[in-house]
């Protein structure tokens, strides 16, 4: 049975690989021609240390003076002497350039847009191309603006089903993609993405998650859930959601099913809007419970605006907390 890598480099273009049974991670790369750091192949130069960030392993022999046993214990790995027992992702320290491993193209086409509030647009692409679509939930894409030359990064807001692919797009007034989307855009036309990239993903959950959502923001989330639901999890996870006015609130339906799927996952929205009827109002720092953060035996994932990132953080920092991993990704308006 092969598994799939998941070679992210530096520059956050993520590759993916597979590899055979008993086939090291080097040999799978250079086999599908990704030209990761390798010298001697044999566990004694160092060359091709990367960092396991999660999957299962062995690994052959090598000297310490290639791997210390600090730093196996910590999750680096050879490539040369790793040999995947499961799905992996593995963060290769250069960029992709260097490892010839270039940014994924493809070709699709719309299959429905739809404006889920004045501030939110749902679109959904499919294509033949996008069954050998592969990401890690929480990463992006760049999608080309159809009729300019421009481009626009979007989180994948659901994993791939069936050639289908979907995102939460915000529309911004005047912006190019929001006019398209709006405007323009029908059934059947052609769009074209490439990707995925980014380093704000899903990781092996290996203790409570805290993930916070501002806005748009909530697609990422949407997509680590849909992951999360079919391979379950021991801890709890709570996400905290704000928008500022009651018509942001979306997709409140795919939260609900989530927390019927998801036995440990719980929810909170918010509305910054102090004159809203909504019975949880004001922003997401204020709806953040000790219990979410755990005494800092937590991961916290967040992606939201800058203001949202930064009041996050001295929310954390002012209380502290250090928690055990802090994962962010800021987004703008982009017109």
């Amino acid at each position: 049975m092969s598994h799939q890598i998941a070679l992210q480099f530096e520059d956050g273009v993520t590759r993916f690989i597979d590899a055979k049974p008993n086939e090291t991670v080097a040999d799978a790369a250079y086999r599908q021609g990704v030209n990761i750091p390798l010298d001697c192949r044999d566990g004694a130069c160092g060359t091709c240390k990367c960092f396991a960030e999660s999957g299962q392993f062995t690994m052959g022999e090598y000297i310490e003076d290639a791997l210390s046993d600090d730093e196996a214990k910590q999750g680096y790995v050879l490539t040369c002497q790793m040999r995947a027992q499961s799905d992996c992702v593995v963060r290769v320290p250069v960029g992709s350039a260097v490892c010839k491993a270039e940014q994924g193209a493809y070709q699709a086409a719309i299959s429905e847009v739809k404006q889920l509030s004045p501030s939110t647009i749902s679109l959904t692409i499919e294509g033949e191309a996008l069954h050998k679509l592969a990401f890690l939930p929480g990463q992006y894409v760049n999608l080309k603006v159809p009729g300019s030359e421009q481009s626009r990064a979007y989180s994948f807001s659901s994993m791939p089903h069936e050639g289908k692919v979907s995102f939460l797009i915000r529309n911004v007034p005047g912006g190019l993609m929001s006019t398209f989307l709006t405007s323009l855009a029908k059934t059947g036309d052609a769009m074209s993405l490439a990707g995925p990239l980014g380093s704000f993903y899903l990781r092996d959950i290996q203790r409570p998650l805290l993930m916070l959502a501002g806005g748009t923001g909530l697609a990422p989330f949407t997509a680590m859930l849909e992951k999360i639901a079919e391979q379950g999890s021991a801890h709890p996870l709570h996400l905290i959601y704000g928008v500022t006015n009651d018509a942001d609130l979306v997709d409140m339906d795919k939260l609900e099913a989530f927390a019927a799927r998801i036995p440990n996952f719980t929810f909170t929205a918010c509305v910054a809007n102090a004159d809203s009827p909504y019975p949880h109002k004001g922003y997401v720092t204020q709806h953040i419970e000790p219990q979410h953060l755990n005494e800092g035996e937590v991961d916290i994932y967040l992606c939201g605006p800058p203001p949202m990132v930064e009041a996050v953080s001295t929310f954390i920092r002012e209380r502290g907390i250090q928690p055990k991993n802090f994962y962010y990704e800021k987004f703008a308006a982009s017109a």
